[in-house]
């Protein structure tokens, strides 16, 4: 059986990701926006907000143990890759540990954040952007409407919810490792690291090889990753 949530579709919020923290109540809830004024990605960084954009957050109390939650972010990239290749056919990837790649460029991504209990994972797509930032892409080549939008957070948050109540060993690592564009890449990250990514740990962490041996990353730990031989991208999560 699916599990119940309720669902909030607005047209203005500050961020997805307050919105829901302030009105869960216990069942999972589902904030969807048509305009974020003031979205966040990882470390609090700005959201770039395309012309039409999924800009949605599920708040939840997840059954698993807050140990395995660093897993969430990467389930919810693997359900957002789900439902875009099931509703359009487009080729999506995915760079650890919250981007989701296709189309030439970085599509969206995912950001969760967790206290007292509860965790807000956020999706942000870019559907429509005539003339986007380089390195930023984006779904459709016109505008799909303000319901396409809702329509593909709301099953986003299904597939997610689907699969939060299975095990946390379940959450779908090999899947996750077939579609990693981060594997085999060269990659720098801060706070000062250099290396080669090799595997995802079962526990969702980057595994890679360095000069001084092999180490395996947090997300937490990571504040920026990016290929050793192109430039930063823009930031482009949601919150």
């Amino acid at each position: 059986m699916a599990t119940p949530y309720v669902t909030h579709r607005l047209e203005s919020v500050a961020s997805t990701q307050d919105e829901a923290r302030q009105r869960f109540t216990g069942a999972p809830c589902l904030v969807i926006a048509d305009e974020q004024r003031s979205g966040r990605g990882r470390s609090g960084r700005h959201w770039i907000h395309a012309p039409r954009a999924v800009a949605a957050s599920l708040a939840l109390a997840p059954r698993w143990p807050s140990a395995a939650w660093p897993r969430l972010p990467l389930v919810a990239g693997l359900c957002a890759r789900e439902v875009i290749v099931e509703t359009t056919g487009v080729a999506v990837g995915l760079k650890w540990p919250n981007d989701v790649m296709g189309r030439g460029g970085k599509l969206g991504g995912v950001l969760s954040e967790a206290s007292e209990g509860v965790v807000v994972v956020g999706l942000g797509i870019n559907l429509w952007w005539p003339e986007p930032p380089p390195g930023i892409a984006a779904l459709h080549d016109q505008d799909p409407g303000g319901d396409a939008a809702a329509d593909l957070a709301t099953r986003w948050a299904r597939a997610l919810l689907e699969r939060v109540a299975g095990v946390p060993e379940a959450w779908g690592r090999d899947e996750y490792v077939a579609v990693c564009v981060t594997l085999g890449a060269d990659i720098t990250w801060e706070p000062g690291g250099a290396g080669t990514a090799v595997d995802i740990a079962e526990d969702g962490r980057l595994v890679v090889d360095t000069t001084s041996g092999r180490v395996a990353l947090g997300s937490g730990e990571v504040t920026t990753l990016q290929p050793a031989t192109l430039p930063h991208d823009h930031e482009e999560t949601p919150g």
